[in-house]
């Protein structure tokens, strides 16, 4: 698999993983604040939406960041979804030997990454657990990087660490 083949499965992972969080979220879940100096869920939405446009620049050959406000959580999560497609488009479309791939994972996609783990986390202090999943073997396939996911899933109760 080349370096662009993986970073276009990782965008995928990202937005499988993503799909989840985001889905059927308690009332009140996007203004959630942990503690006064952490984001909101919203808050962090919105960010993953600056990332995602930040790393569709980059494959595109600009490095410019640029922070876009949201009115609400329904077009923060519209545009998350939004970047990501774009985001994979482009690196579909930039020619091979362009190197590009590791730039654009150790920024916005390792960001992008984390802050999903952040609102899995919130999710569970908000009363609502993302539910347990073999991640491993989830249908994840390059291209499919929108708010309809696979319903198929490996998922199971209790905790996998214990």
């Amino acid at each position: 698999m080349t370096s662009r083949a993986f970073l276009r499965h990782t965008v995928a992972t990202l937005a499988y993983r993503a799909e989840k969080v985001l889905r059927d979220v308690p009332e009140g879940f996007p203004e959630l604040r942990a503690s006064p100096t952490t984001r909101t869920p919203f808050q962090i939405v919105v960010h993953l939406g600056d990332l995602l446009e930040w790393g569709e620049r980059m494959a595109r050959g600009e490095r410019r960041w640029q922070h876009v406000p949201c009115k609400d959580w329904r077009e923060a999560k519209e545009r998350f979804f939004r970047g990501l497609t774009a985001l994979d488009k482009a690196l579909a479309e930039v020619p091979e030997g362009v190197s590009l791939e590791e730039a654009i994972f150790q920024g916005p996609v390792a960001d992008a990454l984390t802050h999903v783990g952040q609102l899995a986390m919130l999710r569970g202090m908000a009363g609502a657990p993302v539910r347990p999943e073999s991640y491993a073997r989830a249908e994840i396939r390059v291209g499919v990087v929108g708010p309809e996911q696979s319903k198929q899933r490996t998922e199971f109760d209790g905790d996998a660490s214990a």
